[in-house]
């Protein structure tokens, strides 16, 4: 069994996860897909507490993509069960944790009961602060982008934005993530070394770690390890070095 050897110096403050793995994990233990993403949500439940815990004041995880509503439909129906049960379940966890939940990506695209459901939760934990848990839903980075475009433009054509003063970080404000600092680090499970079309704004200085471990065998272990990984990495926003060590900071 691994120790769980805790990060020392820095942590993150947002920490994002692509969740990948889920359908190996099933298939090399000859179970339904579906198998391996009800275990899928058991560790976001478990990881997530654990980055409360840790101090992690933001987290974001890649939960379904715009992509997968392309999937075959039984797990695509499978999934949105599971959705609906995490709903319910996670509630009252939520609330004695104070954690406040975020939902980013195209609301109009998941079914009414669970917009309602996530609209609801939401309410009710609007005003904890102990950290932002956001699931990324029905999301595609490239539409994000896109979304927020036709706000600006929308804006500038009523005379409300003056398009040569938009800035990046005034077009951030047209972002599905415009309350939330960008990520500090990202987790992929699974062995794979891709975004896959996630915050794709949002990541142009996030640290990326990398695991081989598929989601479903994601302990806090190896999230504690992702933690170490983080806490030695330099992040110098375009200076060197020196300039870090002086004080410089990167402003965009």
């Amino acid at each position: 069994m691994k120790s769980r050897q805790r990060a020392t110096g820095k942590l993150p403050a947002h920490v994002a996860v692509i969740m990948d793995g889920n359908g190996r994990w099933a298939r090399r233990r000859n179970l339904p897909r579906v198998e391996g993403h009800r275990r899928g949500v058991e560790v976001l439940k478990k990881i997530t507490r654990y980055a409360r815990n840790r101090g992690i004041r933001y987290f974001t995880a890649y939960s379904f993509s715009k992509e997968n509503w392309n999937r075959p439909k039984e797990e695509v129906d499978a999934l949105m069960r599971l959705l609906r049960d995490y709903m319910k379940a996670e509630q009252k966890v939520l609330l004695e944790h104070d954690i406040k939940l975020n939902v980013i990506g195209d609301y109009e695209d998941m079914p009414e009961d669970i917009r309602k459901e996530i609209c609801e939760l939401r309410r009710l934990t609007e005003n904890h602060k102990s950290m932002v848990l956001t699931l990324a839903f029905s999301y595609s980075g490239r539409s994000e982008i896109v979304h927020a475009v036709k706000e600006v433009v929308r804006e500038v054509q009523k005379g409300w934005l003056n398009v040569d003063k938009l800035t990046p970080k005034i077009f951030q404000r047209y972002l599905y993530t415009c309350d939330l600092p960008d990520p500090d680090l990202l987790i992929r499970t699974g062995g794979e070394q891709r975004v896959s079309n996630f915050l794709l704004w949002q990541m142009a200085y996030t640290e990326f770690y990398f695991t081989d471990v598929l989601w479903p065998d994601l302990t806090e272990e190896d999230f504690e390890a992702a933690l170490r990984e983080y806490a030695v990495r330099e992040r110098r926003f375009g200076l060197t070095s020196e300039q870090l060590k002086a004080g410089r900071r990167y402003l965009f």
